[in-house]
């Protein structure tokens, strides 16, 4: 689809509304605010995957090695059509098309940053003053591009300082482990295949348990990750359990465990028809294969409460499997190593999991006297799709324009605003500083400076990023991930 059109309608025609002496427009991108109690900051993550994608590929292939005639032809025919508007404006879609570039500065923080609300992640403007209606025409489609992977590298970032502070109150030494103790399970329940890329490859930043392949794919291409910066293990569905008929599940477990993988790591669902049954027969039946085994055999429980599943149900019977808990159940029959590790068995749960629920079973493991990393969480569209734009208020908005020259503040101040959920934006050009400045910020503290010169913008803590079609900073992967996981 040709990129002019990712836009909301209305900005089909600003470049008419702006003042017929406007040269120039800055806008930022920005989270204005958070939901998330206790939330102060986003990692800011996706800029790179958007300009490769959409400012190169996509305008390139779809809008400047298009004929101009065909342009003009689907820009008129769309325009007429659904807005009946039968000759509208085209002078600076022939001009944009003829210049044979995006003439568009941008200047950004490095990605992985840990931004605080309020902070600007980037700036954007025009280098051609014909081109003054481009930066803020790109706002729907470059917010739809970067609010998602942000928020979900937010998101995971927040669960792996869950699970670190757990380990570490535990006594767990190594921390490798939770590298994996996040995984992602989000892929079916995202709206596309795009969602799914963008949320996923802000989970990875944090981890490296993944099921969303194309996560792993789109991290290569367009931040040069190797593919083996996400992965996951062998591991069963219910068709898969179902298929060997429930009087055969036993065997199917065995079979597994014995013939299909005797050795490595295999995930088993195993709540099918009875978990409790899994737990308290099959499981103490094969616990000498099991030890046996070179290899960690890893129970699945898949519905339920997954707090009561796992810590136990404390209104069911006494004495019951289900008051027990499956964490209880694992570790009696399997036995731990006396420093709360569970001999060669381990638990994941998938299923409705949000923070508080992980947190709450980490705690359970604690009060246990089990370690933490007897526990793999599947983190799915539960948490990764109940998400919005306004999870950190992110807004793209215009704060400065030159006009005959002459370089002028613009903002908006909403008094009917809520005051807990600002609209309101910054002034000027925004430059941003880390450490200690002239303005005598304390180190070490992100500090916006607003109504700066341009020149400003290149001597603060952006990078320009891109400039007239070409992408001017490489990150990679890597860099980006050691960022978040050492902050």
């Amino acid at each position: 689809m040709n990129p002019l059109f990712w836009i909301d309608f209305y900005k089909s025609d600003h470049v008419s509304q702006y003042p017929p002496d406007t040269e120039q427009v800055w806008s930022n991108w920005t989270a204005r605010s958070s939901r998330v109690e206790g939330q102060n900051s986003v990692r800011w993550f996706g800029l790179q995957a958007a300009i490769k994608e959409i400012l190169m590929r996509e305008w390139q292939r779809c809008f400047f090695l298009v004929p101009l005639d065909v342009v003009l032809r689907e820009y008129r025919e769309l325009i007429a059509a659904a807005l009946g508007i039968p000759n509208p404006r085209t002078d600076h879609i022939e001009h944009l098309h003829r210049l044979g570039y995006l003439p568009l500065d941008i200047w950004a923080l490095p990605e992985g940053t840990d931004v605080p609300i309020g902070v600007p992640m980037t700036v954007i403007t025009n280098t051609c003053s014909r081109a003054y209606w481009l930066p803020n025409y790109l706002e729907t489609v470059l917010s739809a591009h970067l609010w998602k992977p942000t928020t979900s590298a937010t998101t995971a970032k927040r669960f792996r300082d869950l699970f670190v502070r757990h380990a570490r109150a535990f006594g767990e030494k190594d921390l490798g482990f939770v590298d994996w103790q996040g995984h992602d399970f989000s892929y079916r329940g995202m709206s596309g295949n795009q969602d799914a890329i963008m949320s996923g490859m802000g989970h990875l930043l944090s981890f490296n348990g993944t099921d969303t392949v194309p996560a792993i794919l789109a991290a290569h291409q367009y931040y040069g990750a190797p593919l083996g910066c996400g992965g996951s293990v062998p591991a069963t569905e219910h068709s898969v359990m179902c298929a060997g008929g429930r009087e055969g599940e036993f065997e199917t477990f065995k079979r597994l465990i014995t013939q299909t993988y005797p050795t490595g790591i295999v995930s088993i669902v195993s709540d099918t028809w009875d978990l409790w049954r899994v737990l308290t027969d099959y499981v103490p039946r094969l616990k000498d294969i099991i030890l046996a085994r070179e290899g960690k055999v890893v129970i699945r429980p898949d519905s339920g409460d997954p707090v009561k599943v796992m810590a136990g149900d404390m209104d069911a019977p006494v004495g019951s499997p289900a008051r027990k808990g499956a964490l209880t159940l694992l570790a009696g029959a399997m036995g731990t190593d006396g420093q709360g590790h569970i001999n060669k068995a381990g638990l994941i749960y998938g299923d409705g999991i949000s923070y508080q629920r992980a947190d709450a079973i980490l705690r359970a493991c604690q009060a246990k006297g089990l370690s933490p990393f007897n526990v793999v969480f599947g983190i799915g569209s539960w948490t990764y799709e109940h998400t919005t734009r306004d999870e950190y208020n992110f807004a793209m908005k215009a704060t400065a324009v030159r006009r005959s020259g002459r370089i002028l503040d613009i903002f908006k101040k909403p008094v009917t605003a809520d005051a807990t959920f600002s609209k309101a934006s910054l002034r000027g050009i925004p430059a941003v500083y880390l450490g200690r400045t002239g303005q005598g910020v304390v180190t070490g503290k992100f500090y916006v400076e607003e109504t700066v010169d341009p020149t400003a913008l290149d001597r603060c803590a952006f990078q320009k990023v891109f400039s007239n079609g070409r992408l001017l900073v490489e990150q990679s992967f890597d860099q980006i991930r050691e960022r978040v996981r050492l902050q």
